[in-house]
């Protein structure tokens, strides 16, 4: 899905220069777990339980076979992860990613 890709491309960019502290392999997951479940409810707002945990699974594993997401805990930092975490909206994570 091109939103998923979008935050991927998104974590992997969003480093400032420096040697801040970032982010866990951990937090990376629960980074795109978080972000595939809103993009799921913001695109099938009557989607039934399972019907959320079957797409929040596809778009984790698409999301987590792209090469960007490799390059997660190099690049995101702990505030931009908060920031992420508390986002309720799949638009809300691309911009604390920026």
């Amino acid at each position: 899905m091109l939103a998923l890709r979008l935050v991927v491309f998104a974590i992997v960019t969003s480093s400032v220069v420096g040697c801040s502290k970032k982010v866990t392999p951990q937090q990376c997951d629960a980074i795109v777990e978080h972000y595939a479940e809103l993009v799921v409810r913001d695109t099938k707002k009557d989607a039934s339980a399972e019907e959320i945990k079957v797409e929040k699974a596809r778009e984790t594993k698409e999301a987590k076979s792209d090469d960007a997401f490799r390059n997660c805990t190099s690049e995101i930092e702990p505030a931009d992860y908060d920031c992420a975490m508390k986002a309720t909206s799949a638009d809300a994570v691309e911009k604390c990613l920026e």
